[in-house]
């Protein structure tokens, strides 16, 4: 009977072991590169592919205006001669204040392309997020880093790069959509 402690002594410290370093392998720390799923993801090409497109449209119509009241300011240079005092400060007043407006509308163009862009890359992000959770919650991996190349993760073996197995993942998932 007193034989019997140290079998089960050394079962435990086995067991512990074993434990011990397949828990340590099941939590290998790994990353994705943040920077190539941005790049590659089929859904980040064609939500900038729609953003230039209207900011394209966005621009010709500013770049219309301009035209038209440097055209305004060509003419009004022509007949400058022929203007009397009082026209010659209503039309520098009219053209004054169409530059302003001009401005103004431009202004609040760049600043409307700005927020459709923030809100396109929200977007992109999200969706990569949401997969990524999925991602790992499926493989059970307890932390998945994000690397964006701004030294968040100075070093990492190429074995813990998750970059290519989640972007095409996420493709797959994208094209289904669509």
């Amino acid at each position: 009977m007193k034989k019997l402690p140290l079998p089960i002594a050394v079962i435990s410290v086995l067991i512990s072991c074993l434990s011990f370093f397949y828990f340590q392998q099941s939590s290998k720390q790994v990353y994705v590169d943040v920077n190539k799923l941005m790049k590659g993801y089929e859904r980040t090409k064609r939500v900038r592919a729609e953003f230039e497109k209207k900011a394209k449209i966005l621009n010709a119509n500013v770049d219309s205006l301009m035209t038209d009241w440097q055209r305004e300011i060509k003419t009004y240079e022509k007949e400058r001669a022929k203007l009397s005092k009082k026209e010659l400060e209503m039309k520098q007043q009219l053209l004054g204040n169409k530059q302003q407006q001009i401005n103004n509308y431009q202004k609040a163009i760049q600043k409307q392309i700005q927020e459709e862009d923030k809100k396109a890359t929200q977007t992109v992000i999200n969706d990569i997020n949401d997969y990524i959770k999925e991602y790992g919650e499926s493989k059970g991996h307890s932390i998945i880093y994000g690397a964006s190349g701004s030294g968040n993760i100075m070093y990492a073996s190429e074995s813990a790069d998750l970059t290519q197995d989640v972007l095409k993942g996420l493709n797959a998932e994208f094209k289904a959509e669509y």
